[in-house]
Protein backbone atom coordinates (compact mmCIF):
# COMPACT_ATOMS: atom_id res chain seq x y z
CA UNK A 1 0.00 0.00 0.00
CA UNK A 2 1.20 3.24 -1.10
CA UNK A 3 0.65 6.05 1.12
CA UNK A 4 0.91 9.65 -0.03
CA UNK A 5 -1.80 11.40 1.91
CA UNK A 6 -1.17 14.93 2.37
CA UNK A 7 -0.43 16.11 5.91
CA UNK A 8 -2.51 19.37 5.25
CA UNK A 9 -6.16 19.55 5.17
CA UNK A 10 -6.18 23.13 3.95
CA UNK A 11 -4.36 26.03 4.08
CA UNK A 12 -4.99 30.10 3.87
CA UNK A 13 -2.14 32.20 2.84
CA UNK A 14 0.52 31.18 5.70
CA UNK A 15 -2.38 29.66 8.26
CA UNK A 16 -2.39 25.38 7.80
CA UNK A 17 -4.62 23.34 9.22
CA UNK A 18 -2.75 20.19 9.67
CA UNK A 19 -4.71 16.24 9.91
CA UNK A 20 -2.08 16.13 12.95
CA UNK A 21 -3.70 19.32 14.72
CA UNK A 22 -7.09 18.31 14.18
CA UNK A 23 -6.73 14.77 15.64
CA UNK A 24 -4.65 16.37 18.33
CA UNK A 25 -7.47 18.59 19.76
CA UNK A 26 -9.75 16.25 19.40
CA UNK A 27 -8.12 13.98 21.99
CA UNK A 28 -8.75 16.41 24.43
CA UNK A 29 -12.32 17.70 23.23
CA UNK A 30 -13.22 13.96 23.91
CA UNK A 31 -11.66 13.78 26.92
CA UNK A 32 -13.77 16.69 28.15
CA UNK A 33 -16.76 15.02 27.51
CA UNK A 34 -15.77 11.79 29.47
CA UNK A 35 -14.59 13.95 32.50
CA UNK A 36 -17.76 15.58 32.77
CA UNK A 37 -19.50 11.62 32.57
CA UNK A 38 -17.41 10.85 35.38
CA UNK A 39 -18.05 14.25 37.41
CA UNK A 40 -21.51 13.79 36.95
CA UNK A 41 -21.73 10.16 38.19
CA UNK A 42 -19.47 10.83 41.32
CA UNK A 43 -20.68 14.20 41.85
CA UNK A 44 -17.65 16.70 41.25
CA UNK A 45 -18.47 20.42 40.69
CA UNK A 46 -18.28 20.62 36.55
CA UNK A 47 -17.23 24.09 37.12
CA UNK A 48 -13.67 21.78 36.83
CA UNK A 49 -14.14 21.02 33.78
CA UNK A 50 -12.57 23.37 32.12
CA UNK A 51 -9.38 24.17 34.40
CA UNK A 52 -8.67 20.88 34.64
CA UNK A 53 -8.68 20.62 30.18
CA UNK A 54 -6.35 23.68 30.19
CA UNK A 55 -4.04 22.42 32.85
CA UNK A 56 -4.16 19.35 30.22
CA UNK A 57 -3.42 21.11 27.55
CA UNK A 58 -0.55 23.57 28.47
CA UNK A 59 0.85 20.07 30.53
CA UNK A 60 0.75 18.09 27.40
CA UNK A 61 2.47 20.43 24.72
CA UNK A 62 5.06 21.71 27.12
CA UNK A 63 6.08 18.53 28.44
CA UNK A 64 5.79 16.77 25.11
CA UNK A 65 8.12 19.56 23.71
CA UNK A 66 10.43 19.85 26.12
CA UNK A 67 10.55 15.71 26.04
CA UNK A 68 11.91 15.82 22.33
CA UNK A 69 14.28 18.46 23.12
CA UNK A 70 15.69 16.89 26.04
CA UNK A 71 15.35 13.25 25.59
CA UNK A 72 16.06 12.97 21.70
CA UNK A 73 18.14 16.00 20.45
CA UNK A 74 19.50 17.73 23.12
CA UNK A 75 23.07 18.87 21.03
CA UNK A 76 20.75 20.37 18.95
CA UNK A 77 18.26 22.22 20.82
CA UNK A 78 21.04 22.68 23.92
CA UNK A 79 23.65 23.84 21.13
CA UNK A 80 24.69 27.01 22.86
CA UNK A 81 25.27 25.60 25.99
CA UNK A 82 27.14 22.18 24.69
CA UNK A 83 29.52 24.16 22.91
CA UNK A 84 30.05 26.53 25.84
CA UNK A 85 31.26 23.17 27.92
CA UNK A 86 33.06 22.17 24.78
CA UNK A 87 30.93 18.94 23.31
CA UNK A 88 29.85 18.00 19.95
CA UNK A 89 26.59 19.91 18.85
CA UNK A 90 24.72 18.41 16.46
CA UNK A 91 26.06 18.91 12.60
CA UNK A 92 22.47 19.85 11.53
CA UNK A 93 23.36 23.09 13.18
CA UNK A 94 26.20 24.24 10.79
CA UNK A 95 24.67 22.40 7.92
CA UNK A 96 21.63 24.85 8.30
CA UNK A 97 23.52 27.98 8.38
CA UNK A 98 22.20 28.70 11.91
CA UNK A 99 23.64 29.89 15.08
CA UNK A 100 23.92 28.17 18.28
CA UNK A 101 21.01 30.50 19.90
CA UNK A 102 18.64 29.96 16.95
CA UNK A 103 18.22 25.87 17.38
CA UNK A 104 17.80 27.03 21.06
CA UNK A 105 15.04 29.17 20.32
CA UNK A 106 12.85 26.40 18.34
CA UNK A 107 12.53 24.84 21.66
CA UNK A 108 9.58 26.84 21.98
CA UNK A 109 8.21 26.32 18.75
CA UNK A 110 6.43 23.16 18.72
CA UNK A 111 4.91 23.54 15.37
CA UNK A 112 8.31 23.04 13.88
CA UNK A 113 7.54 19.23 14.47
CA UNK A 114 9.06 17.36 18.03
CA UNK A 115 6.45 15.88 20.82
CA UNK A 116 7.74 12.93 22.99
CA UNK A 117 4.88 11.24 24.50
CA UNK A 118 7.05 10.06 27.77
CA UNK A 119 7.82 14.02 28.20
CA UNK A 120 3.90 14.13 28.06
CA UNK A 121 3.18 11.92 30.53
CA UNK A 122 5.75 13.32 33.04
CA UNK A 123 4.57 16.78 32.81
CA UNK A 124 0.81 15.55 32.95
CA UNK A 125 1.48 13.30 36.28
CA UNK A 126 2.96 16.87 37.82
CA UNK A 127 0.17 18.96 36.24
CA UNK A 128 -2.39 16.59 38.31
CA UNK A 129 -0.50 16.67 41.50
CA UNK A 130 -0.64 20.54 41.13
CA UNK A 131 -4.25 20.16 40.28
CA UNK A 132 -5.56 18.02 43.47
CA UNK A 133 -3.99 19.59 45.69
CA UNK A 134 -5.15 23.22 44.93
CA UNK A 135 -8.80 21.90 44.10
CA UNK A 136 -8.72 18.27 45.71
CA UNK A 137 -9.00 19.03 49.44
CA UNK A 138 -12.53 21.54 48.60
CA UNK A 139 -14.20 18.47 46.00
CA UNK A 140 -13.56 15.82 47.42
CA UNK A 141 -11.08 13.90 45.37
CA UNK A 142 -6.81 13.06 45.68
CA UNK A 143 -4.80 12.64 42.97
CA UNK A 144 -5.05 8.89 42.72
CA UNK A 145 -8.49 9.21 41.69
CA UNK A 146 -7.95 11.61 39.59
CA UNK A 147 -5.20 10.03 37.89
CA UNK A 148 -7.24 6.69 37.34
CA UNK A 149 -10.25 8.88 35.42
CA UNK A 150 -7.43 10.67 33.39
CA UNK A 151 -5.65 7.36 32.44
CA UNK A 152 -8.83 6.56 30.35
CA UNK A 153 -8.89 9.45 28.62
CA UNK A 154 -5.48 9.61 27.79
CA UNK A 155 -5.58 6.67 26.54
CA UNK A 156 -7.97 7.27 23.51
CA UNK A 157 -6.02 10.68 22.79
CA UNK A 158 -2.89 8.95 22.15
CA UNK A 159 -5.00 6.53 19.91
CA UNK A 160 -5.89 9.92 17.81
CA UNK A 161 -1.99 11.45 18.23
CA UNK A 162 -0.17 8.19 16.90
CA UNK A 163 -3.22 8.45 13.66
CA UNK A 164 -1.81 11.93 13.37
CA UNK A 165 1.29 10.45 13.34
CA UNK A 166 0.65 8.42 10.31
CA UNK A 167 -1.12 11.40 8.43
CA UNK A 168 2.24 13.21 9.07
CA UNK A 169 4.00 9.67 7.71
CA UNK A 170 6.21 9.67 10.27
CA UNK A 171 7.07 7.21 13.38
CA UNK A 172 6.93 4.39 11.22
CA UNK A 173 8.60 0.80 11.39
CA UNK A 174 11.25 -1.43 9.96
CA UNK A 175 11.14 -3.30 6.18
CA UNK A 176 8.37 -5.62 6.60
CA UNK A 177 6.58 -8.20 3.73
CA UNK A 178 3.46 -8.60 6.01
CA UNK A 179 0.53 -7.73 3.38
CA UNK A 180 -0.29 -4.72 5.54
CA UNK A 181 3.14 -2.81 5.21
CA UNK A 182 3.22 0.39 3.66
CA UNK A 183 5.37 2.53 1.78
CA UNK A 184 5.53 5.92 2.60
CA UNK A 185 6.07 7.81 -0.30
CA UNK A 186 6.51 11.49 1.17
CA UNK A 187 9.43 10.34 2.94
CA UNK A 188 10.67 8.97 -0.43
CA UNK A 189 10.59 5.32 1.18
CA UNK A 190 10.68 2.38 -1.56
CA UNK A 191 10.10 -0.28 0.19
CA UNK A 192 6.80 -1.47 2.31
CA UNK A 193 7.46 -0.36 6.37
CA UNK A 194 5.87 -1.32 9.44
CA UNK A 195 2.55 0.72 10.00
CA UNK A 196 3.95 1.14 13.93
CA UNK A 197 1.54 4.21 14.26
CA UNK A 198 -1.52 2.26 13.13
CA UNK A 199 0.48 -0.60 15.58
CA UNK A 200 0.58 1.91 18.44
CA UNK A 201 -3.42 3.54 17.98
CA UNK A 202 -4.96 0.27 18.18
CA UNK A 203 -3.49 -1.03 20.97
CA UNK A 204 -4.20 2.74 23.33
CA UNK A 205 -7.88 2.45 21.56
CA UNK A 206 -8.21 -1.25 22.82
CA UNK A 207 -6.54 -0.02 26.16
CA UNK A 208 -9.15 3.05 26.31
CA UNK A 209 -12.01 1.04 25.65
CA UNK A 210 -11.05 -1.74 28.55
CA UNK A 211 -10.29 0.68 31.03
CA UNK A 212 -13.90 2.81 30.54
CA UNK A 213 -15.55 -0.90 30.25
CA UNK A 214 -13.94 -1.62 33.92
CA UNK A 215 -15.26 1.95 35.09
CA UNK A 216 -18.50 1.75 33.82
CA UNK A 217 -19.40 -1.63 34.77
CA UNK A 218 -17.20 -2.72 37.57
CA UNK A 219 -16.10 0.36 39.29
CA UNK A 220 -17.81 -0.97 42.90
CA UNK A 221 -15.00 -3.68 42.59
CA UNK A 222 -12.00 -2.02 41.78
CA UNK A 223 -8.98 -0.35 44.10
CA UNK A 224 -7.89 3.01 43.76
CA UNK A 225 -4.41 3.08 41.75
CA UNK A 226 -5.71 -0.34 40.01
CA UNK A 227 -6.84 1.42 36.71
CA UNK A 228 -3.83 3.63 36.39
CA UNK A 229 -1.36 0.48 37.12
CA UNK A 230 -3.28 -0.97 34.48
CA UNK A 231 -2.96 2.02 31.88
CA UNK A 232 0.88 2.48 32.69
CA UNK A 233 1.67 -1.15 32.09
CA UNK A 234 -0.39 -1.71 28.80
CA UNK A 235 0.38 1.60 27.10
CA UNK A 236 4.09 1.54 28.47
CA UNK A 237 4.50 -2.23 28.09
CA UNK A 238 3.17 -2.26 24.44
CA UNK A 239 5.17 0.85 23.40
CA UNK A 240 8.60 -1.05 24.51
CA UNK A 241 7.60 -3.87 22.03
CA UNK A 242 6.32 -1.94 19.32
CA UNK A 243 10.04 -0.12 19.62
CA UNK A 244 11.66 -3.13 18.33
CA UNK A 245 10.34 -3.07 15.12
CA UNK A 246 10.74 1.04 14.79
CA UNK A 247 13.28 2.69 12.98
CA UNK A 248 15.59 4.65 14.75
CA UNK A 249 13.99 8.28 15.19
CA UNK A 250 17.47 9.98 16.10
CA UNK A 251 21.26 9.05 14.86
CA UNK A 252 22.52 7.83 18.53
CA UNK A 253 19.93 5.08 18.57
CA UNK A 254 21.64 3.20 15.90
CA UNK A 255 24.28 1.64 18.07
CA UNK A 256 22.09 1.10 21.56
CA UNK A 257 20.58 -2.13 22.53
CA UNK A 258 17.44 -0.75 23.60
CA UNK A 259 16.30 2.76 21.95
CA UNK A 260 15.42 5.75 23.90
CA UNK A 261 11.53 5.12 23.36
CA UNK A 262 12.31 1.72 24.99
CA UNK A 263 14.56 3.06 27.85
CA UNK A 264 12.10 5.80 29.02
CA UNK A 265 9.11 3.36 29.03
CA UNK A 266 10.33 1.09 31.70
CA UNK A 267 10.01 3.78 34.44
CA UNK A 268 6.55 3.99 33.50
CA UNK A 269 5.97 0.26 33.55
CA UNK A 270 7.38 0.02 37.08
CA UNK A 271 5.17 2.56 38.11
CA UNK A 272 2.44 0.64 36.72
CA UNK A 273 3.07 -2.64 38.55
CA UNK A 274 3.70 -0.72 41.59
CA UNK A 275 0.27 1.10 40.93
CA UNK A 276 -1.58 -2.22 40.99
CA UNK A 277 0.30 -3.69 44.15
CA UNK A 278 -0.17 -0.26 45.79
CA UNK A 279 -4.56 -1.03 44.71
CA UNK A 280 -4.17 -4.49 46.26
CA UNK A 281 -2.37 -3.99 49.44
CA UNK A 282 -4.32 -0.48 50.27
CA UNK A 283 -7.35 -1.66 49.37
CA UNK A 284 -8.93 1.90 49.02
CA UNK A 285 -12.58 1.64 46.96
CA UNK A 286 -11.89 3.29 43.62
CA UNK A 287 -15.27 4.72 43.50
CA UNK A 288 -15.62 7.85 45.64
CA UNK A 289 -19.30 9.10 46.08
CA UNK A 290 -18.26 12.43 46.85
CA UNK A 291 -21.44 13.75 49.20
CA UNK A 292 -23.43 16.98 47.69
CA UNK A 293 -22.42 19.84 49.65
CA UNK A 294 -24.73 21.51 52.17
CA UNK A 295 -26.47 24.20 51.38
Amino acid sequence: MHWHVNPVIFSIGSVELRWYSLLFISGFILGWYLFRSFFRRERVSEALLDPLLYTLLIATIVGARLGHCLFYQPDYYLAPFVDFFGGKVDPAVARSGMTNWQAFWEIFMPWKGGLASHGGAIAIILAMIWFARKYGPRNGFDFLWLLDRLVITVAFAGAFIRLGNLFNSEIYGDVTTLPWGIIFDLRGETEPKHPTQLYESFSYLLLGLGLLWLYRHRLARLFRGTLSGLFFLGCFGMRFLIEFIKEPQVGFEEDMALNMGQLLSLPFIALGLGLLIYGAVKREPAAAEIPLKKK
